[in-house]
């Protein structure tokens, strides 16, 4: 995956509710807290289930996170907590990872509807193999990211098209897995992590799976302090 939005190490975040102007230490350690928890719904429900997390996601509003973004990171949590127990991927570190990756779906003009489906599509740079960037070229014909040379990372998630095709799932119900729905993308995002490394609940787990989404000890220290924050009821 390679992240369209320039990650920035974040030490320090201002408290929602400590005080105006409150700085408060975001918490140490990996992995990152796994934050408020989601509560019990129906995993099976027809339609977009991750709706039911709306009320919870609302809650939390101090994030900053949109609400259909969240409840899309709490929803791939909760139905990996059922089929994938060992693993203990947490909603935190989906939205560490997000926040990186894209805004959250809002990099550019782009922004997550009441669907989940992030409009316009956020298309990645060309992998050309120009300096920092790896050279990949287009495997799926230009059919996911548009660019019949060189693949690119796509969605809220920035799957390349390779790693799309063998992971991507429908989380939403609509018979497709699109790496443009934030919902299909937290979902494949979670089990690649999972299967990546394995018990994310350990520090050796959470850091061999954030060094497979994306290699490099920068990339994995931002999404812990993001993931930490938001762990912790803070805006980052």
């Amino acid at each position: 995956m390679t992240g369209v939005v320039a990650a920035a190490m974040v030490t320090l975040v201002l408290a929602g509710c400590g005080g105006a102007g409150t700085l408060t230490p975001i918490p140490e350690g990996i992995p990152p807290g796994p934050g408020l928890p989601v509560p019990a719904i129906d995993l099976d429900a027809p339609g977009r289930s991750a709706a039911q997390l709306t009320d919870w996601a609302d809650g939390q509003s101090g994030l900053g996170i949109p609400d259909v973004a969240l409840s899309a990171y709490g929803y791939a949590a909760a139905v990996m907590a059922r089929s994938r127990p060992d693993c203990g991927i947490a909603w935190t570190t989906l939205a560490g990872i997000a926040s990186v990756e894209s805004k959250h779906g809002t990099h550019g003009r782009s922004e997550p509807g009441a669907d989940g489906a992030v409009r316009p599509p956020i298309i990645g740079i060309p992998l050309d193999g120009a300096p920092g960037v790896a050279e990949i070229r287009d495997t799926d014909g230009g059919k996911l990211d548009g660019d019949t040379v060189y693949d690119r990372a796509v969605g809220p998630l920035q799957f390349i098209p390779e790693t799309w095709r063998r992971w991507g799932v429908d989380a939403n119900g609509d018979g497709f897995a699109d790496p443009h729905s934030i919902d299909d993308a937290a979902l494949t995002a979670a089990r690649y992590l999972c299967a990546s490394g394995g018990d994310l609940t350990s520090e050796v787990g959470w850091h061999r799976a954030l060094l497979t989404y994306n290699q490099s000890n920068q990339y994995m220290r931002t999404v812990r302090d993001r993931a930490a924050a938001y762990s912790v009821g803070r805006r980052v």
